[in-house]
């Protein structure tokens, strides 16, 4: 167990977004017991066991649905006619020979959202601590010696910060007009889920005027957020400072809270128990009158094996 969270704060503290799945009840002859973990990776890999390979599949699944919608979700797995009569339960039918239920909690493990600050302004003081007490990961960038005694986890050079930038990073640019278009040139047209400057409306058309002279489209100007923040009748930075991060905040919420859809992999069902396969990484397969069949098991390819008229039959 404790090789199981090792791998979870190692996974945690480099932002990699993964799944949780935990056997929360299990009755024989499923080989899982209560207790058992597993950790599933956004591109389907299962660290871990939960279940033979009647589970495997399914747990991948729920898991890589659960990254994409950021909601846990409890699943049973049994064979036909032992639904779960309970609600808040995915049921799942089950057709392997071992046979046996098993019930699994899936939690999705995002990484906190990144607050990006650039400049040495009061308000970007403010913002660190805020950020901080809203759960995000705060970092600051700015050409001085500041933003080293700022409450941030990170310090960022100003160059290539567009590498640091993800769909969950919200930037804000407070640099007081020094060096606004340094800034906002690493920033514009990248993948932040925002990007506000902290500037008049004027300054604010100088600065869009040269970064269109240096190649920024009009759509990811418009992107960039003009005044900053929510508009509450702030006036100290302090207040400016809270109107950014309620606006932040809004944004972030009005988003889907999970990953962005993965290309569907190919996938098959098993002709012998339904089960689905994936087809990139299936282990068991048999080639009848030209067509390949995949398999969960070794067992339901013994039994196709065995006489695989019938089954091929059914799933031409």
């Amino acid at each position: 167990m404790e090789k199981f969270f090792d791998r979870f704060r190692s996974l945690q503290a480099g932002g990699t977004p993964f799944a949780v799945a935990t056997v929360v009840r299990a009755e024989r002859p499923t080989s899982a017991r209560p207790g058992m973990k597993a950790i599933i990776l956004a591109d389907g890999t299962l660290e871990g066991w939960v279940g033979g390979s009647c589970a495997h599949p399914v747990v991948v699944r729920e898991a890589e649905q659960s990254l994409r919608d950021g909601t846990p979700r409890l699943i049973s797995l049994s064979p036909e006619g032992q639904e779960p009569s309970r609600e808040g339960i995915t049921h799942h039918t089950i057709t392997c020979h071992s046979g046996g239920t098993l019930e699994i909690y899936i939690e999705p493990v995002l990484a906190a959202p990144h607050l990006l600050l650039v400049g040495d302004a009061p308000v970007v003081t403010s913002l660190a601590r805020l950020g901080r007490l809203a759960g995000f990961s705060v970092s600051v960038a700015d050409v001085g010696e500041a933003a080293q005694h700022l409450d941030a986890d990170a310090v960022l050079p100003l160059s290539n910060l567009r590498s640091h930038i993800t769909r969950e990073t919200y930037v804000v640019v407070a640099t007081m007009g020094a060096y606004d278009e340094e800034a906002l040139t690493e920033v514009v047209g990248g993948e932040a889920a925002y990007v506000s400057l902290v500037a008049s409306r004027k300054r604010a058309e100088s600065v869009f005027a040269y970064l269109a002279r240096q190649g920024a489209t009009a759509e990811a100007l418009e992107r960039v957020k003009v005044p900053a923040g929510l508009d509450i009748g702030a006036l100290t930075p302090e207040e400016i400072a809270v109107s950014i991060m309620a606006e932040i905040i809004q944004a972030r919420r009005r988003r889907p809270a999970g990953l962005p859809d993965a290309p569907a992999r190919a996938a098959a069902t098993d002709p012998v128990c339904g089960m689905t396969v994936e087809v990139a990484t299936a282990r068991y397969t048999s080639d009848y009158d030209g067509v390949r069949f995949y398999f969960c098991s070794s067992q339901c390819k013994d039994t196709f094996d065995r006489d695989p008229a019938p089954y091929a039959a059914v799933h031409a």
